[in-house]
Order: structure tokens, then C-alpha cells, then sequence
């Protein structure tokens, strides 16, 4: 998909090529919020899990088998404005930002529900997930179906 940018230094018209995303509502619970009252970090990252697992895990997707065996390599998290309970569902769009062998990144931005697709997101993320064989407890190699899906959202 293509969209429009301005004011970041392009020439009016010009156009960016982004990513294909992946959308999924979140709810944020009572027990999401701090003491501030607004989503606490480690919550957060729970949210942005809760996000990928219908992306990546849920039956009928060529990555299902990463459900049995994939480890967390790398997680980065930036703040760029609140998140409240009120702000629920939250729209997170992900997609992937590398892809190698045995492992793969995602990008990650959150938005309030019912914030323009094209506004700032409150949360940038990125998340390095590695493929995990359980039973030899090593990586694996990314198979070719997991491959090429993840390479759609490239």
C-alpha cells in the first residue's frame, strides 16, 4: 500500500511505500493500567503478544508450528504518548520489519481505538522472534511455508 507523506521532508505528492500490516484489537484491562493510569510497560509487552498470536499462531497459518517452539532474541519499546483504558481496543499493526533464517523481526505500532490509521502512534515497538526446536533445545531454520508468509508482510 502506498501513502502519502508531508511535512517530513518529501516533496508534496510524493509517496511512501510501507509495509503490509497486520491489524489486531486489544483490550486493555483495569489491570493493564499503573499508578498514573495509563498502560505500565510490562503490560504493555503483554499486549503486543496478545497482537501477534491470531498474526502468527492461530491454526490455519503457515506459522502455526511456531507456537510449539519460539523464543523471544530481542524486544524494543518506545513511548511516544499515553495509552489509557479508555483508549481500548487498541489498534496494533505489525509487520515484518528482517527476515533471516532462523529468525525474523517484527515492527510494531499502536494506536488508541479510533485513531486515524495515518495519525502518530502512542507506542513503537520491535520484537526479534527465533525459531525454537523444543525436543534438540536449539534453534531451527524458519521452513519455506514460514517463510514465505512472513515475506508477505515484508
Amino acid at each position: 500500500m502506498t501513502s502519502s507523506v508531508n511535512g517530513n521532508g518529501r516533496q508534496p505528492g510524493a509517496t511512501l511505500l510501507l509495509p503490509k500490516r497486520f491489524h489486531a484489537k486489544v483490550e486493555v484491562r483495569w489491570s493493564d493500567m499503573d499508578a498514573f493510569q495509563h498502560v505500565n510497560h510490562a503490560r504493555m509487552v503483554t499486549l503486543l503478544e496478545e497482537a501477534r498470536i491470531p498474526w502468527l499462531f492461530d491454526d490455519g497459518r503457515p506459522t502455526v508450528a511456531l507456537r510449539e517452539g519460539c523464543v523471544l532474541a530481542d524486544l524494543h519499546v518506545r513511548y511516544r504518548g499515553q495509552l489509557r483504558h479508555e483508549d481500548t481496543p487498541l489498534d496494533v499493526a505489525m509487520w515484518i520489519e528482517q527476515l533471516r533464517a532462523v529468525d525474523f523481526t517484527v515492527g510494531y505500532e499502536v494506536r488508541a481505538a479510533g485513531a486515524a490509521p495515518d495519525s502518530p502512534p502512542a507506542v513503537t515497538a520491535s520484537t526479534q522472534l527465533a525459531a525454537f526446536d523444543i525436543q534438540t533445545q536449539r534453534l531451527r531454520r524458519l521452513t519455506e511455508g514460514e517463510r514465505e508468509y512472513l515475506s508477505e508482510w515484508k
